[in-house]
């Protein structure tokens, strides 16, 4: 008998004195299938009553024998639906009314919201089940949902959630879906996104003019869209398709023309494309997956995982091709499964027939089994979810767009994770992660953080609790700000919070920070430094208390220093309260800002100059300099004009990486040093002689920092190495050592002088798994416990986390 069986039974002994109980769940308990699931196990158990939606949460009323009550108390937590998060349970018993029967009352929307809006789900496997049968009434319906799977935050509009307050309240329910919503028995009982064929969204394919693109797009001709998306797809055509959090811009992953047009359409430089594959099996041949990242990649969640390409691939038999356009010079692959119905549909399903005519055919009968799937939208904009802005914006970057009359109220682009040391490492946390909270070791005000201008992500939070946003991008253009507007806004309303404090970077340039001043309100805004505020993060994530500082080691590419120049390779000893610098990365001038971040050349020559090496014609960032700017250039250094300094970590590796002679030219962000780890992983285990960075007391007020970090030793190592005919993958390899062995040094320094043997790694440059496990691994050798990310991002994506948690402590509070 099972302990359902059992409970059950209990509740139908003989009849004791009845009691009732109000029971409040809170957590991610709408949208999940909570409701249905409470009126399930009560009517089970025996109980009578009701359930309801409100602001709060779950509230229950059960009414019946005191076993069943307690039965009932234990199995709302075990029980719970797979995408339910129970945070708390709070029971008080209130007064029997003897009602009969159990009920689901409609939703209250009593004051602010405290409940938890579920993220987007991956289709569940009942519902491609249903997808891939031609028996079943929704036998390829691109909106197959269930109380399991399917949108929620990127639809929902207001709490509680129902479906009044989602962007489905424009579609009426047939009578079939009608009772299903209303059957207890039944799956879909309550799920908010039902419908069907009768009754759901409609898919439409819209093709542009080739001849002239200024003209609106029009209907494709034939009954089925999908299968017409297949043959453009086919035939080499980029098709926008409209998906959960936004359009993707999507073509056939093996057709070098198709994939190499739109590297160029949208000006893609060398970046890497994400792909989606149909099965795991298809890129098995491609790419290492162990275990851990095939759980992410078959999980509910389904994000885009960075895997380690093979080395060596052996195509299996009937194994699909990839376009070396797809990730010129990338280490990694970015792989998803198919996430959506239409996805399904649009990848095939078993026995679809081939979208070309046989003598048109390719090798691959069923192609495309691989797609490249990027964010619809154009180089620096958010991706685009309106339809009309879709046609408007994408128009020369899609031949065609596939899309459907369900409105996406918040932008969401896909999650990118990938595995170190065993478990997930985000670099980005958005689709399916957002908007779960994040748990806060101390209690916090209402507070609003803004960010950072890269890879922006905001955070409201109250009490013990932090929520992110979904990623919104770079806060260059007007279109990105607008967003992270709407992200605020929408933000606020489905986690009630209404902040009394602001947060923001110290940077006086940054949109973000510009941002918050203009809507202060009256309310105080704190200004948090770029590297503690990475510190503070670590920390908190991890539950760090108050009263537990710790060796922050932060380490990235841009960050506002107290001395107003550019910080990034930096040791801080670091509680939430403040920070002090114990060391850094040496300065060297910047020359030029955002011109020297995109010719890595420039930074090694300013490198060289500041270790007094030559600009010797054989050093390969010489001769990648034309003679007209590397004159220039020396006059600058020389002027100190237009020169910021830098202890940038980031613009080191940028140095290295067009030292050694692997890239002079990066056309996104951090292409230098991912081309300088790529080569690194080529080297194998024996480097060889390591280099060594020059420790020295700083200065006396001229840092604020009481240790320097001088890597002129290892630059001119680098140029012997280079002189003595070295490979280049020796040399990367050599550098990453020297790195780890830094963060080693300067650590066991640090606890020599203050006792502290808790270290934090953190900044964008900790996203190198090759220089982020080496490090941990020789910290845990000297007996440290180290923090490494990993509920949100190193890089400025987990920035306002740290801001908040920073700014808004309640116990900071009197102090500030």
């Amino acid at each position: 008998m099972t302990t359902g069986q059992a409970e059950a039974g209990a509740a139908t002994a003989p009849a004791t004195a009845a009691e009732r109980r109000r029971i409040t769940v809170r957590g991610v308990v709408q949208g999940v299938g909570f409701r249905p699931f409470v009126h399930t196990l009560a009517t089970e158990l025996g109980l009578t009553g009701h359930v309801t939606n409100t602001g709060e949460g779950v509230v229950t009323e059960v009414e019946g024998a005191a076993a069943a009550l307690a039965a009932f108390g234990r199995r709302i937590r075990t029980d719970a639906p797979p995408l339910a998060v129970v945070e708390t349970v709070d029971a008080e018993d209130v007064a029997v009314t003897g009602d009969t029967g159990f009920h689901i009352l409609p939703s209250r929307a009593d004051g602010l919201s405290r409940t938890l809006v579920s993220p987007d789900a991956a289709t569940c496997e009942a519902c491609l089940a249903e997808l891939a049968d031609p028996a079943d009434r929704r036998h390829r319906h691109p909106f197959l949902t269930c109380t399991h799977c399917g949108p929620r935050f990127t639809i929902v509009t207001g709490v509680p959630y129902d479906r009044a307050l989602t962007t489905m309240d424009r579609f009426p329910m047939c009578p079939r879906c009608a009772r299903e919503y209303a059957d207890p028995a039944d799956r879909r009982f309550h799920a908010q996104p039902i419908s069907c064929h009768d009754c759901g969204p409609r898919l439409r394919l819209l093709t542009a003019d080739p001849a002239d693109r200024t003209r609106p797009p029009v209907p494709a001709p034939g009954p089925d869209p999908v299968a017409g998306a297949r043959r453009l797809l086919a035939d080499g055509a980029i098709v926008a398709v409209k998906g959960l959090g936004g359009y993707h811009l999507v073509c056939d992953a093996s057709n070098d023309t198709a994939v190499t047009l739109l590297r160029r359409r949208k000006a893609r430089g060398d970046k890497p494309f994400a792909l989606m594959a149909r099965h795991i099996d298809d890129i098995a041949h491609l790419v290492r997956a162990g275990a851990e990242e095939r759980a992410l990649l078959t999980g509910p969640v389904r994000p885009i995982v960075l895997l380690r390409r093979r080395r060596d691939p052996v195509p299996a038999p009937d194994a699909p091709a990839l376009s070396d356009a797809v990730a010129p010079g990338s280490p990694d692959l970015g792989v998803m499964l198919p996430y959506t119905p239409l996805h399904h549909l649009l990848l095939g399903l078993a026995g679809d027939p081939p979208p070309l005519s046989e003598p048109l055919r390719r090798r691959d009968p069923d192609a495309p089994r691989l797609l490249v799937m990027t964010s619809g939208n154009v180089a620096g904009e958010p991706i685009v979810t309106d339809d009309d802005e879709a046609v408007r914006r994408l128009v020369h970057l899609a031949d065609a767009w596939l899309t459907h009359d369900r409105p996406i109220r918040i932008p969401c682009d896909d999650s990118v994770v990938r595995v170190s040391d065993g478990e997930p490492l985000f670099l980005r946390r958005s689709r399916g992660y957002a908007p779960l909270p994040v748990p806060l070791p101390v209690p916090v005000r209402p507070a609003l953080a803004t960010g950072g201008d890269l890879k922006n992500v905001l955070c409201v939070a109250e009490g013990d609790r932090a929520w992110l946003s979904a990623h919104i991008g770079d806060m260059d253009d007007l279109a990105t700000q607008l967003a992270f507007e709407e992200a605020e806004a929408h933000l606020e309303t489905v986690t009630g919070v209404r902040p009394q404090v602001l947060a923001a970077d110290r940077h006086p340039g940054y949109r973000s920070g510009q941002w918050a001043r203009r809507h202060t309100d009256g309310r105080p805004l704190v200004r948090v430094q770029h590297h503690h505020a990475h510190v503070a993060a670590a920390m908190a994530e991890h539950g760090l208390p108050d009263g537990h500082p710790v060796i922050g080691v932060a380490f990235d590419g841009t960050g506002y220093g107290d001395d107003h120049a550019i910080w990034g390779g930096e040791i801080l000893l670091a509680d939430y309260d403040g920070y002090r610098r114990f060391g850094q990365l040496a300065y060297v001038p910047l020359p030029g800002g955002d011109t020297t971040v995109r010719r890595p050349y420039r930074m090694a020559l300013a490198h060289l100059r500041a270790a007094g090496l030559d600009w010797a014609a054989d050093l390969p960032p010489v001769a990648a300099c034309p003679p007209q700017e590397r004159q220039l250039l020396a006059r600058q250094l020389e002027r100190h004009l237009n020169c910021v300094p830098t202890s940038s970590m980031g613009r080191l590796f940028d140095a290295v990486s067009s030292l050694a002679g692997i890239c002079h030219h990066a056309g996104f962000e951090a292409q230098a040093a991912v081309a300088l780890e790529a080569a690194a992983l080529t080297a194998g285990e024996d480097h060889g002689p390591g280099y060594a960075f020059a420790l020295r007391a700083a200065p006396l007020g001229t840092t604020g920092a009481d240790t320097v970090a001088d890597p002129a030793p290892v630059l001119a190592a680098v140029v012997a190495d280079l002189r003595a005919g070295t490979d280049p993958a020796l040399i990367a390899a050599r550098f990453h050592t020297a790195v780890a062995d830094l963060v080693r040094r300067g650590c066991a320094l640090a606890r020599e002088r203050t006792g502290l043997t808790t270290v934090a790694l953190t900044g964008g440059v900790f996203a190198n798994t090759l220089l982020a496990e080496a490090a941990a691994r020789l910290l845990r050798q000297d007996g440290f416990t180290v923090l490494r990310h990993r509920r949100v991002p190193p890089n400025d994506g987990g920035l306002a986390l740290g801001q908040i948690v920073v700014a808004a402590r309640t116990a900071g509070a009197a102090a500030r």
